[in-house]
């Protein structure tokens, strides 16, 4: 008998010990947790060439985006753009929802603009679909009253350059002589 086959016969009864063991009967299973299933998911909110999506659910008033606080959002000038639906609507309105972003693409500047229009969105389809329609449309007046573009969407793009001149429209200058 060659080595390989001692071997393999040593290890045979570590993994048949393995495959007997007896699973633990239903009663003593792991506590069941509370479940993490988001309840609400927007759909894609697009400024320029960013999008994000927010995923709403009953919660104690957190944001996440991208996995990290909603502090850490770079860059700090524009950070009080992101607070702004959760200012307007009020905390009384928001601390009963966590809101989870995912944002990609674009730039930093439209990646702030299309997060803080996921999140106003997103607070607004909650309270429509949880709440009540009367709380759902009064928030809607405050965030449109405060600015349009939180839940009407910039439809915008930049125009791809052609050829003959410096960008889209702008031609090179023509000489007679």
């Amino acid at each position: 008998m060659n080595c390989l086959a001692a071997q393999a016969t040593e290890s045979l009864p570590l993994l048949a010990y393995y495959r007997r063991r007896p699973r633990r009967p239903q009663e003593q299973a792991r506590p069941s947790r509370p479940s993490s299933k988001w309840q609400l998911k927007s759909r894609p909110f697009r400024h320029s060439t960013a999008t994000a999506v927010a995923h709403a659910k009953e919660g104690r008033g957190l944001i996440r985006v991208n996995g990290s606080p909603i502090n850490l959002v770079q860059p700090e000038i524009l950070r009080l753009k992101v607070y702004e639906p959760v200012l307007v609507a009020g905390e009384d309105a928001f601390s009963v929802l966590d809101i989870r972003v995912r944002v990609k693409g674009g730039g930093h500047t439209s990646q702030v603009y299309a997060i803080r229009q996921a999140i106003a969105k997103a607070i607004v389809a909650y309270y429509a679909k949880y709440v009540d329609a009367y709380s759902a449309l009064e928030l809607k007046k405050k965030l449109v009253a405060y600015d349009r573009t939180l839940l009407i969407a910039d439809p915008r793009r930049m125009e791809p350059k052609k050829f003959g001149g410096g960008g889209a429209r702008a031609r090179r200058q023509k000489s007679y002589r």
